[in-house]
């Protein structure tokens, strides 16, 4: 049998992460780096100590990565749905091993149909065909802009991690190939990782912290760090949660159904009695295979999901709804009411277009629901769907990569996950004229509003979840740096403009969030002066650096200026958490092996 050519895309996400503990936001530099400053109370290792670190955790990573690709995990894969498809040998079975991206035969091949019993035949490969059918919505990187002209940068709130964990699974398995530029978003990659914010004061929603410091590959701009810390609270009526699984043929895969099953079981783990667990599937139409079992019932909820098969075309529109209809008949007022869903985003039965899928959950989500969405899989992953279903739908995306992120997600990190504490969370920054002539947001492309939309209550903005944390990047022009930006002549001044020029404030960082259950907004405003600049780089500030430089490496950015992947590697390296957070260390272990591929 011939071999397809596979085209493969590389998707990069930075989402909002759940928090570390909290700590004072100043003076937290980075170790024996030039410039920044470390805590005396902060233990220092040896370069060997850190080196040695960085590449064990690259090396059990690799080893995630065989659970889903490798001979004799994938055959365990293929035993589980032993349902679905008979091999007719030992030596097709082998082949279809060696073909890591065919299912089966007919259920990648013009969107067949497979059912049990469905006997493999080879002939129903299409030889030489690209297949790729992944979608990512586009992405045109934000560039300088006069404060002259735009004075407010607005956009909602990201919790989303979907695009880092692909692009994680990309690198281990393929050195980084095959990379799309439209599937890497800043924000998601910065956002994936723990930073130590502030708490919220009391009667506050958001602990907020911000940095002023130099920028580390522009010379004559500022690099501005707003970092937020929701609420760490926990339902207190308890939680209702309809899983809501995609079985059709494209599932098949080892890394996703059987992947979805195992992450779903880590979930359980947090439940209890006044937990209510439903499982739906869909794949040519839709079943309620579980209906408000306890959360206590374990063995009865994992023996569902042991239950759930592969096969079939794939009803989308036919799943949410009775999806959405199960959560309504279990609904918890004043509870956490959810679905996830968890699929490879293929949707090819009923309502299947991005426009119409918004429009759905769009409706569904005025019932006081919400929806998480979990992707797998690869070959025919549709980003775009899944990241607006998430986004309309009031809730959040991440991509299950491994079952080192199933647990991240749904165990560590599940109220982080699951539990919103504010909805259309929004932000907008004004520049003081006065002080700045330009400005770059880093990210949050998808994300941009109108400056008018920031406060009408009826635009969403993004929701986010228990302890969560946002961070967000600018680079920033003052007036007296000697970078150079168009210019534009206003023949009129504003009384607000001759105010400015009487004030030291460089910009306000000014925030709007939702309770859950409210429909009017609050406002909170932060301003920051030059009296806020600080000489060296915190840590957290440093590593959303990082973070943000190599994404603009990898997308070969017109705006990386100086970065470099050694000077990333050699930074973030001496970051004492590195020796504690597998998740900051296998990125440093993905930082070399991109470099060494580039």
């Amino acid at each position: 049998m011939k071999k397809r050519n596979i085209a493969v895309m590389l998707l990069l996400c930075i989402t909002m992460a759940g928090c570390g503990n909290s700590v004072a936001s100043t003076s937290r530099g980075n170790l024996n780096t030039p410039g920044v400053t470390a805590p005396a109370s902060v233990k220092q290792y040896t370069d060997a100590e850190i080196e040695k670190r960085i590449k064990q955790v690259g090396k059990d990573y690799d080893g995630l990565y065989d659970y889903s690709w490798s001979g004799g995990n994938r055959n365990k894969g293929l035993v589980m749905m032993s349902n679905a498809v008979t091999y007719e040998s030992a030596a097709v079975a082998e082949d279809c091993e060696a073909e890591a991206d065919y299912s089966v035969a007919g259920s990648y091949n013009a969107n067949l149909s497979v059912t049990p019993g469905t006997v493999y035949d080879p002939d129903a490969y299409i030889d030489d065909v690209e297949w790729n059918t992944e979608s990512y919505k586009n992405i045109n990187e934000s560039g300088f802009v006069s404060v002259a002209t735009q004075p407010f940068s607005t956009f909602g709130a990201d919790v989303d991690t979907a695009s880092y964990s692909n692009f994680r699974r990309r690198v281990f398995e393929n050195d980084g190939f095959g990379i799309t530029d439209n599937a890497l978003r800043v924000e998601e990659m910065i956002n994936y990782f723990n930073y130590d914010y502030v708490l919220p004061a009391d009667g506050e929603k958001f602990g907020v912290v911000t940095s002023l410091t130099d920028c580390p590959w522009n010379q004559d701009t500022m690099l501005l760090r707003v970092g937020i810390r929701a609420e760490d609270i926990k339902p207190e009526k308890g939680s209702n949660i309809v899983f809501l699984v995609d079985t059709s043929g494209s599932m098949f895969n080892n890394n996703k159904l059987p992947l979805a099953q195992e992450a779903l079981k880590m979930l359980l783990e947090n439940l209890d009695d006044d937990d209510t667990i439903s499982i739906v599937t869909y794949a040519g139409t839709s079943e309620v295979l579980l209906d408000g079992a306890k959360g206590s019932d374990r063995k009865e909820i994992k023996d569902a999901i042991d239950s759930l098969e592969a096969y079939g075309s794939t009803n989308g529109e036919g799943g949410i709804n009775a999806a959405y209809d199960t959560a309504a008949k279990h609904f918890i007022k004043g509870g956490n009411n959810r679905v996830i869903l968890c699929t490879d985003g293929d949707l090819n039965v009923g309502v299947s277009s991005e426009a119409g899928l918004i429009d759905l959950v769009k409706e569904k989500k005025e019932t006081g629901v919400f929806l998480s969405c979990l992707g797998f899989g690869e070959g025919n992953y549709q980003d775009d769907k899944m990241e607006a279903l998430a986004d309309y739908g009031n809730g959040n995306y991440a991509f299950i990569d491994c079952s080192a992120e199933a647990e991240r997600v749904l165990k560590d990190e599940m109220w982080s996950t699951l539990f919103t504490v504010a909805k259309d969370v929004k932000f907008q920054v004004e520049f003081n004229p006065a002080q700045v002539k330009g400005y770059r947001l880093i990210g949050y492309e998808n994300r941009s509003m109108a400056a008018e939309d920031f406060a009408d209550d009826t635009k969403d903005g993004g929701e986010v979840g228990s302890g969560q944390c946002v961070t967000v990047l600018y680079e920033v022009v003052t007036n007296d740096s000697a970078y150079e930006l168009p210019g534009v002549e206003s023949r009129y001044a504003s009384d607000e403009t001759a105010a400015a020029n009487d004030s030291d404030e460089l910009l306000a960082v000014n925030i709007r969030y939702k309770e859950p259950d409210a429909d009017k907004s609050e406002l909170r405003t932060y301003p920051v002066t030059m009296a806020d600049k600080m000489d060296d780089m915190d840590y957290d500030t440093s590593w959303a650096a990082g973070v943000a430089q190599f994404t603009m490496l990898v997308r070969g950015s017109d705006n990386m200026g100086t970065s470099s992947y050694e000077e990333i590697y050699d930074r973030l390296k001496n970051d004492p958490s590195i020796m504690t957070d597998d998740f900051k260390a296998q990125f440093l272990y993905m930082v070399q092996k991109v470099a060494d591929n580039a």
